[in-house]
């Protein structure tokens, strides 16, 4: 069986490193950029910065601010009529996974026209060719989408979310500035460093991993274990810097492996309650883990001490697997991520209909574990 590694063609790491875009736009010859984003970054910071680069450098370019948290069909496709009507022939994103995920499927309805009603791109998309090139500038440390053969996207009429995996959509450049994450508030620091965590802890354990992805998926865990706390509670730059190099480590192991239940659960979440997406990970994560534990092997033990546990050699297999989630749970807890459904506004009555929604969800079949739909209505029962 072959393992596969898609990853970008070009990243930049480091503070300052935005002033690079004018001389990579050059050198590709790109003439005329849509600018991707959501209004609520407009004014913050970031989104200016690149402009001021973009404006230093000559380079037009035309902005499209309608990026919801949970990006809709309806914002691809609007986004796609701004792309034509400016004439781009790049983009440039800039925001979190939504804004770089919205950048990714504009890109690839341009290119293949004929997945413009967006739901036909969903699982493993059978489009032609690359997407109209992206920049990816993340301006959270969280979905590594800039690095990753994913997006995802809201299906609002039916109330899901539906996730596209394509080598085609890969942005060709990513630049991680740590300095252009500093406008984040610390709930959101704190909701997109866990759902980092829930990518490299699901692409460890989940079935596709290989010695490849497990040396990245590993090392991400062990870096937002030490650094998470204090670029969310101390809101320090040296910790913050590091949680950018982590969570783009994280997507270069699960964008390739494929991820679990954890994110099979998560997104009807925010299909139906809006619900960032990196809360619903953080919250559902230990829970899973605990179920998952059976299936894990040795791995929860490699977990535990990434994650700063000692003596861990000396545990037995109940012992470290307790340990290792125990440590999960208290790093969301000392950050301040909600421990139960109702908190986010989750309600009983729909618990059967996310469960069925989680079951038939594209990154359920790669968790370590085989789950019925009645096990994951009695976890998100547990987590009520």
């Amino acid at each position: 069986m072959a393992s596969r590694i898609v990853l970008n063609e070009t990243s930049y790491f480091g503070a300052g490193s935005v002033g690079v875009i004018a001389e990579e736009v050059a050198r590709r010859g790109y003439r005329h950029a849509l600018l991707v984003t959501d209004k609520g970054l407009v004014g913050v910071g970031p989104v200016e910065r690149v402009e001021a680069v973009l404006q230093k450098g000559g380079i037009p370019f035309t902005r499209y601010t309608d990026v919801k948290p949970n990006p809709t069909i309806e914002n691809v496709q609007q986004g796609v009529a701004a792309c034509r009507a400016a004439k781009a022939d790049f983009l440039i994103a800039v925001g979190g996974g939504s804004a770089i995920d919205t950048a990714k499927a504009i890109g690839i309805v341009i290119t293949n026209p004929a997945f413009e009603d967006i739901r036909s791109l969903e699982g493993l998309s059978p489009t032609k060719k690359p997407c109209l090139p992206v920049i990816a500038i993340p301006t959270t440390a969280g979905t590594a989408a800039e690095v990753t053969i994913n997006y995802v996207v809201t299906d609002v009429e039916n109330r899901r979310k539906f996730v596209c995996v394509d080598p085609h959509d890969i942005p060709v450049l990513a630049i991680v500035d740590a300095e252009l994450m500093a406008s984040m508030p610390r709930s959101l620091a704190a909701a997109t460093g866990m759902d980092a965590l829930t990518h490299a802890i699901e692409g460890y354990i989940t079935r596709g991993a290989w010695e490849m992805s497990d040396m990245f998926t590993l090392k991400a865990i062990e870096l937002i274990a030490a650094n998470l706390r204090g670029s969310v509670l101390d809101e320090a730059p040296a910790a913050r810097e590091k949680m950018g190099l982590a969570q783009y480590i994280a997507g270069m192991g699960f964008s390739n492996v494929g991820l679990g239940l954890v994110h099979g659960m998560a997104h009807p979440l925010g299909a139906f309650y809006d619900t960032p997406h990196g809360v619903a990970n953080a919250l559902l994560l230990p829970t899973v883990m605990e179920f998952n534990a059976p299936a894990s092997g040795e791995k929860y033990r490699d977990i535990a001490r990434a994650m700063g546990v000692s003596d861990t050699e000396a545990m037995s297999q109940a012992q470290y697997r307790e340990a290792a989630c125990k440590a999960v749970r208290q790093l969301a807890l000392d950050v301040g991520i909600p421990q139960h459904l109702a908190e986010i506004g989750a309600r009983e009555a729909d618990l059967p209909a996310l469960a069925n929604a989680a079951y038939r969800d594209v990154c359920t079949p790669g968790n370590p574990r085989d789950v019925s739909e009645a096990e994951i209505l009695a976890l998100y029962r547990k987590l009520f």
